[in-house]
């Protein structure tokens, strides 16, 4: 009898004693839909009209409308998005969740590392809502995350996922600069690039980049621009906006160009209206072409230096960041380029190029 009311007791205890593989609990997880409520009034949905690389009936580029999303960080209405939502487009609009519509104007932006800072030109609603822009560093794989946006132009939709992996980038022809992207199995299509990725307390830790996927649609892995990284470039370095896109032009697209000397090139695509490029005086692409397997847009300014710099040179890319983050009022900013078989050189004041 002691030997049998000893093994149950035994039973009892080790089936009562914390084991090594349970999960330690955490007291209740915040509920998603409570979250969302905090935050959803900080996302809003980036409207732009730019120009297109088709043209219209009369041979002109048509004008093309865009829809991303972003996020409000600061109350004099700064807000994220993605470079590629803004990054050349003519007229920004900011629709908030109740509907307002308010006009903004692009502050900074990356490309290569695909992310934008704008600015809004009139007061915000009332009930919009000023995001907390968090730590990236402390997330782990594993962790519940979710995305707000406009995915297919449709506002306001919650995705659900987790950090499913942390991958870095090379964002320079040499690699010397890398940054942070999350991967996530959250759901992602057209229209939430530039949206907030959140953690469970509601902090933005991540601006939604891009999704790789062989069906087009959300069926694919999606990314994100880790918050540190944005708000390094963002907010402490204010990267340069420039207002325009560009094909790189090397090999045998150098020599089909006539580039002289064998050079590579930046050929200019599009121009933002009004933008830092446009004042500078750069002209973008006018006729729509397939070469190679490639449509791009021909007819503008083939780049060739900037600030004194070789753009082909992969050991000059980053004195050439360099140089267009120390430009202050006073500077000059200097690009030379190709314009009809001519090498010219186009110069403007720093501060001519800035509102």
């Amino acid at each position: 009898m002691r030997l049998v009311l000893s093994i149950a007791l035994c039973c009892l205890a080790a089936c009562s004693a914390p084991s090594r593989f349970q999960v330690e609990d955490r007291g209740e997880a915040p509920r998603l839909d409570r979250v969302f409520d905090r935050v959803h009034a900080s996302v809003v949905t980036i409207r732009t009209v730019g120009k297109s690389t088709e043209t219209d009936r009369f041979g002109r580029l048509a004008s093309a409308s865009g829809v991303g999303s972003g996020v409000l960080i600061s109350d004099d209405g700064r807000i994220l998005t993605a470079a590629h939502v803004v990054q050349t487009a003519d007229k920004v609009q900011v629709e908030f969740p109740g509907g307002e519509t308010v006009p903004a104007r692009v502050l900074s932006s990356l490309p290569a590392v695909d992310l934008a800072m704008i600015q809004l030109t009139e007061a915000a609603p009332e009930d919009a809502s000023i995001a907390t822009l968090g730590d990236s560093d402390p997330m782990r794989v594993g962790a519940q995350v979710f995305v707000v946006g406009a995915p297919l132009g449709i506002s306001h939709t919650l995705t659900v996922g987790h950090l499913s992996a942390r991958r870095a980038k090379s964002v320079s022809p040499g690699g010397d600069v890398t940054v942070e992207l999350f991967q996530t199995d959250a759901s992602i299509n057209p229209g939430n690039s530039g949206g907030p990725m959140f953690n469970l307390d509601g902090e933005v830790i991540g601006v939604v980049s891009h999704i790789v996927t062989e069906t087009g649609g959300s069926a694919g892995l999606g990314f994100a621009v880790t918050s540190n990284v944005a708000r390094t470039f963002m907010i402490d370095k204010h990267a340069f906006w420039s207002g325009m896109d560009d094909v790189t032009l090397s090999g045998e697209l150098a020599a089909a160009f006539n580039l002289p000397g064998g050079r590579t090139g930046k050929l200019i695509q599009r121009v933002a209206k009004d933008s830092p490029a446009d004042r500078l005086g750069l002209r973008g692409g006018t006729i729509p072409v397939q070469l190679g397997g490639q449509q791009f847009l021909i007819g503008g300014d083939v780049m060739l230096e900037v600030m004194g710099h070789d753009v082909g040179d992969p050991s000059a890319q980053q004195a050439i960041r360099d140089a267009v983050e120390a430009l202050r009022p006073g500077d000059m900013v200097g690009v030379t380029v190709l314009r009809g078989g001519e090498v010219i050189s186009l110069q403007q004041p720093y501060e001519a190029l800035r509102d």
